[in-house]
């Protein structure tokens, strides 16, 4: 039997109590404890959407899901393990577990779509770095916001939540991904052209005319980050004479604070002021299509290395 291949699921990571807040804060600020009145302000955006942690949760089935696929289609083959970028287990506690269960190669991949160099990049950066300090050869899948199987579920998520509102309602369809340093324009970065190819392939899939771009959940720093953020859209959109505004977040595939705090609760209340009807998507979590995909970007990964 020929020696398994790891695969290294990545995600951003998030608390599992309030406990460990702190540290995970910490951790984001690259050592630099937050202050006391950042921390309170974390811990109660956590708590206005229940006290919940559901990023980590939903990562978690999202690899189970992942694993159980690769497992039937390819028994015995892969291992797979996670490694998160802010919190245990991270990125070199899943490569030093990959190297433990005995495999020498390791296929990397990202739970985001989308590549950028100060996102996806810093990712593969860390497991690269681990993986050559344990002596594996890796490789990594940079992208996939064009996979024809994501286009066709985020299709459906976007037909399904437009069929919801009343039939009178002139609604907007808003795509959004995470806000990002606005250097990364300086840098040729492709991270917005890649986000606005998404958006026009699921608009067009959907038969969505009237659709635009906004970024949300931006960084609380001193540098400019992406905009418009969706906040700063929704008021034009209710000056222009829209009633809904229906949010696709393109740029995640899960349920986290950013989607059920920034999206559910502050975009949601903001719509309810100024009149607009304000929903979103349901996400790809652990649909088959998206777990499938995954699976079949990594056999992709494996067929070059085994040709």
């Amino acid at each position: 039997m020929k020696e398994p291949i790891g695969v290294l699921v990545m995600a951003y990571g998030t608390p599992r109590s309030f406990a460990e807040i702190e540290a995970y804060y910490t951790h984001i600020r690259r050592g630099r404890r937050p202050s006391e009145g950042e921390l309170r302000d974390l811990e109660r955006r956590y708590r206005a959407i229940g006290g919940t942690f559901p990023l980590r949760e939903n990562t978690e089935r999202q690899v189970r899901a992942l694993t159980d696929v690769l497992e039937a289609r390819r028994p015995g083959a892969m291992v797979v393990r996670l490694g998160l970028k802010h919190a245990p287990p991270f990125i070199e506690d899943g490569v030093e577990a990959l190297r433990a269960a005995g495999v020498r190669r390791v296929v990397g991949l990202v739970l985001a779509p989308h590549y950028s160099a100060l996102s996806v990049g810093e990712y593969f950066a860390r497991a690269q770095k681990a993986a050559d300090a344990a002596g594996l050869a890796a490789r990594f899948i940079e992208r996939y916001g064009d996979d024809p199987a994501l286009i066709a579920l985020l299709r459906d998520r976007v037909v399904e939540a437009l069929r919801a509102f009343p039939p009178a309602s002139k609604v907007k369809v808003v795509f959004s991904a995470h806000s990002l340093p606005a250097r990364i324009r300086a840098m040729n970065d492709p991270y917005e052209a890649e986000l606005l190819a998404t958006s026009r392939l699921v608009a067009a899939a959907a038969g969505v005319a009237d659709w635009t771009f906004a970024f949300q959940s931006a960084g609380q720093t001193p540098e400019p980050w992406l905009g418009p953020d969706i906040r700063e859209v929704l008021p034009a959109l209710r000056a222009e004479g829209y009633g809904g505004v229906l949010v696709a977040p393109i740029g995640f595939v899960t349920e986290h604070l950013e989607i059920c705090y920034d999206l559910d609760i502050e975009a949601r209340a903001e719509g309810e002021r100024l009149g607009l009807d304000v929903r979103r998507i349901r996400m790809p979590d652990d649909d088959p299509r998206f777990i499938g995909l995954l699976a079949d970007r990594i056999e992709a990964a494996l067929g070059a290395w085994e040709a």
